[in-house]
């Protein structure tokens, strides 16, 4: 018989919070219309990285199925799964700052096919990012106050126009025009001297 306070789910001993369930099995119940539903079986996610993750070898991605972050990157516990497996196939980064770029441009997806895997700088990777159009930069970021043309425009009238009438003509401040100018800000458009 199960004890009135107790979840009644099978071993769960844990005391019951709402409809006969622990909070846990509440939550999935509510979630999922199963106490049982919405969890990975202990194991199971490194059981696939290992056997299905680290085989593959197609040039599709590979999409993981368990566990990601916020922003989409698949995680294991606490360890980013892209991470695991470019070392699988690249070997250790080459130094503390390097980190897992995605070719395929979709990491954020949840790519972890090893042959879209390599370790590449921070610039690299954000420039990677930009070319992949998976980060809101320039006039695909809905908050710029600048298009290209306006930033080259700035960059064209260095030394022939003074930043307040820059700023004036563009209706933004002097401060923006000197971040631009100096590729604080936009710096992927600045000019080759």
């Amino acid at each position: 018989m199960v004890h009135p306070d107790l979840c009644s789910v099978g071993e769960c001993g844990k005391r019951v919070e709402a409809r006969g369930y622990c909070r846990a099995h509440y939550m999935r119940w509510r979630s999922h219309g199963d106490p049982l539903a919405g969890r990975t079986p202990k194991g199971e996610a490194e059981r696939f990285f290992r056997e299905v993750v680290l085989a593959y070898e197609g040039d599709e991605c590979m999409i993981w199925p368990y566990g990601r972050t916020h922003d989409g990157y698949g995680r294991i516990k606490h360890a980013y799964v892209h991470n695991m497996a470019c070392e699988d196939a690249n070997g250790p980064p080459p130094s503390p700052l390097h980190q897992a770029a995605h070719s395929c441009g979709k990491g954020h997806l949840g790519c972890a096919a090893k042959r879209h895997l390599s370790w590449k700088t921070p610039t690299e990777n954000a420039a990677d990012m930009v070319a992949h159009g998976t980060v809101m930069v320039g006039d695909r970021n809905k908050l710029a106050k600048l298009t290209e043309d306006k930033v080259k425009h700035i960059h064209s009238m260095r030394g022939k126009m003074t930043q307040h009438a820059l700023a004036r003509e563009l209706g933004v401040s002097q401060s923006l025009v000197s971040h631009v100018q100096n590729g604080r800000v936009w710096g992927w458009m600045q000019p080759i001297l």
